[in-house]
């Protein structure tokens, strides 16, 4: 495991949670979270870190792509 990726993981966590508490008043009931349980909204949750996740492998790959040509 190298520094950058621990770096981009911690991005990704903040960012990913970030974004879900800043839309949280306008998701469904059920994609909100409740403390100290185990529900759906965990699971919304780890999706919006995934999808930063996901960018930012992308906005990476796409930056070797650039550097190669």
């Amino acid at each position: 495991m190298t520094a950058s990726r621990w770096i981009k993981y911690l991005v990704s966590v903040v960012l990913g949670n970030g974004i879900y508490f800043a839309l949280y008043a306008h998701l469904p009931a059920a994609a909100r979270h409740q403390f100290n349980r185990v529900d759906v909204g965990i699971l919304v949750d780890l999706w919006f870190c995934l999808l930063v996740y996901g960018l930012l492998e992308l906005a990476s790959l796409v930056r070797r792509w650039r550097d190669r040509t």
